[in-house]
This record gives C-alpha cells, sequence and structure tokens, in this order.
C-alpha cells in the first residue's frame, strides 16, 4: 500500500500523507513524496495542498534509518531527500501544509519548504532530532530562520521542544491557525481558492520572493520589471482588467493562463 496518495480537486492537487498509525518517514516515504510532487509539476494543477491522515500529521523519521548510516551514506541521505524538497519549493504554484495535529521532524521540515502554513488550533510542531543526536538536515533549521529569525530557529531546535501552533503563529512560522472543528475543510476551501487566482501572477510572486530571500531586495528589484511585464501578455490580466472595467473589482474569474 502506497504511503500517501495523490489526488485532484479541480485546479487543486492534494498530496495526503496516508501511513498509519504515525505516518513516519522512510525512504519509501519520501520517493513517493517525490514521485507525487513531481506528477504535480508535469500536471495542470494551479495549487497544491499537503496533508495528512490519521491522529497525527506524522511522528517524524523512522529511526531504523539512520541505524547503518556512516557519515558518508548519511551526507548522502540527506542530498537525496533535499531533491524532495527543492522540487517542492521549485513549483511555480501556490503551495499549502495543512497541519491538523502533531508535526515533527521530516513533515515539519517539509512543511517549511511550502508557501503557506495552516494549523489546528491544537496541532504542536516540533524540530526534536536533538533526542537522537542529530541536527534537522531536510531544511528546517534554515527555513525557520528566515521565517523566525536565527534566534527563534535555534531555540527550536536546541530545545527540541514541542511549540504550539499559536507560539509558531507569533513567530511568523505558522501563517493562520484555524479552529479544529472542520479544519480539513477550512485547508481545502483555502488552498482552492488560491488555486482559482490568477496562477501565472501568484508565479510571478513567487519568484520575486525567492529572489529577494537568495540575493536581496536589489536582486527582486531587479528581476520585477520583466517578470511582472510579461504578465500583460497573460489572458487572465487581460480579462480581469476588461472586468474590472466593466464591473468593478472582484468579478473577474481566472483560467490560470
Amino acid at each position: 500500500m502506497a504511503p500517501l496518495r495523490l489526488e485532484h480537486d479541480g485546479p487543486l492537487a492534494i498530496i495526503t500523507f496516508d501511513s498509519p498509525p504515525l505516518n513516519l518517514f522512510d525512504r519509501a516515504m519520501v520517493a513517493a513524496l517525490h514521485e507525487a510532487i513531481a506528477s504535480v509539476a508535469s500536471s495542470d494543477a494551479r495549487a497544491l495542498l499537503v496533508r495528512a491522515e490519521g491522529r497525527a500529521v506524522s511522528a517524524g523519521v523512522d529511526v531504523h534509518v539512520f541505524s547503518a548510516l556512516t557519515p558518508e551514506t548519511g551526507a548522502q541521505l540527506w542530498r537525496d531527500w533535499f531533491e524532495t524538497i527543492h522540487l517542492l519549493e521549485d513549483l511555480k504554484i501556490p503551495t499549502v501544509f495543512a497541519a491538523h495535529a502533531l508535526c515533527l521532524t521530516a513533515a515539519f521540515e517539509i512543511s517549511l519548504a511550502c508557501d503557506l502554513l495552516l494549523a489546528a488550533e491544537s496541532s504542536r510542531f516540533g524540530l526534536v532530532e536533538v533526542v537522537v543526536g542529530l541536527t534537522p538536515s531536510m531544511g528546517g533549521p534554515q527555513r525557520l530562520a528566515e521565517r523566525a529569525g536565527s534566534a527563534r530557529a535555534r531555540e527550536i531546535v536546541y530545545t527540541g521542544e514541542l511549540y504550539e501552533a499559536a507560539t509558531l503563529e507569533r513567530w511568523n512560522v505558522v501563517n493562520r491557525v484555524l479552529p479544529d472543528e472542520g479544519f480539513a475543510d477550512a485547508a481545502r476551501v483555502f488552498a482552492l481558492k488560491l488555486a482559482n487566482g490568477p496562477t501565472r501572477a501568484h508565479a510571478a510572486t513567487k519568484a520575486i520572493i525567492r529572489e529577494q530571500i537568495e540575493i536581496g531586495t536589489g536582486g527582486a528589484d531587479e528581476i520585477t520589471p520583466e517578470v511582472s511585464g510579461a504578465l500583460f501578455g497573460t489572458e487572465d490580466l487581460q480579462r480581469a482588467v476588461a472586468s474590472f472595467l466593466a464591473d468593478g473589482p472582484g468579478k473577474a474569474t481566472y483560467a490560470g493562463c
């Protein structure tokens, strides 16, 4: 049985971790995730929602993965798993992670590679690799530093503690905390709204923000005229401008082209 599934709800692709009881991450889970993301990249999906079934989003990496690793094979494991993280980040569509419950280690790091992180009120998060003498190695520390600053990133990793969704929202790690009741439906509605939006404009936003993160504001300023200028050749912009002039704001619909 596959440890996850890929579905489509109109323009929204949905990846669901479904490997009971704890959605542990091993080589098979990461390989399945990589394959699913590659499928989304080659599809007509206009947004991606990543979610999970079960009592936990994930209890983290299956520690059996680490038992026979050497420095060389350990480094190769992380190189291989980073390919999946980078494939996710390179998607040109909005990506949303929905955490309904406990979200540890690899799953937390994957959530940080998504554009937006939604969390249920009772969800908790942790990078707990310290319990096995390890540091998070799928990009968690650096992506936490992007969102919350270096001091908070160090605190979360050094302590290995669990953090409530509300705390991480205050620290700009979580985008929105939603009620437990109806969380799955609310997350899907949120992601569908993005999927039905101006897809090419969202891709431009992602490109500009990525340039700012990697190069700085000057680099983002440098690419914005070309990236934004190209949008004037899209059908979505032309139709939205016509709709605005004829009917006012908020009436336009988008086809993603």
